[in-house]
């Protein structure tokens, strides 16, 4: 029973995180940071599955002025199909502050993972203005491109 009450939950979330993911000004990319120094770096692992929609999550390590801060990652989405384990890391703009890394993020992303070669990067940015660029390496079986949200919770 309670495994359903928790699926009920996940998808009464997930049009509010799909709903953020679509509003945002405009696409994020390397236009978006052009010119630009890191403000910090990121480490994340997740687990990723879809078949149409797709789910995943996770945890990770920014690293900020020096100090390291742990969060975790929780994240819906449409397109994908497969499953696939990411390692990721990549870079922080627009970080003033740690009070600004967590929130909800929309996610573009494109990529093809096969056993473990994988192509592909992914972009984030939440309200706040932060961006993140993440290089991933993932194994699996698993075909993406199409959006997800992403939330970050400082730990």
């Amino acid at each position: 029973m309670s495994h359903i009450i928790a699926r009920r939950g996940l998808f009464g979330v997930m049009p509010l995180l799909l709903a953020a993911a679509c509003t945002r000004d405009g696409a994020v990319g390397p236009a978006a940071v052009r010119g630009q120094t890191p403000d910090a770096s990121v480490t994340m692992n997740l687990v990723q599955a879809g078949f149409i929609g797709s789910g995943g999550g996770g945890n990770g390590v920014l690293t900020f002025r020096g100090r390291t801060h742990p969060f975790g990652v929780v994240g819906l989405g449409i397109g994908g199909i497969g499953a696939s384990t990411v390692e990721a890391e990549g870079d922080v703009f627009n970080l003033e502050s740690v009070a600004r890394f967590g929130g909800t993020y929309a996610q573009a992303r494109a990529g093809a993972v096969i056993g473990d070669r994988s192509i592909g990067e992914m972009w984030l940015q939440n309200d706040a203005g932060v961006i993140m660029r993440l290089r991933a390496r993932r194994t699996g079986l698993m075909l993406a491109l199409g959006g997800d949200a992403v939330q970050i919770t400082l730990r």
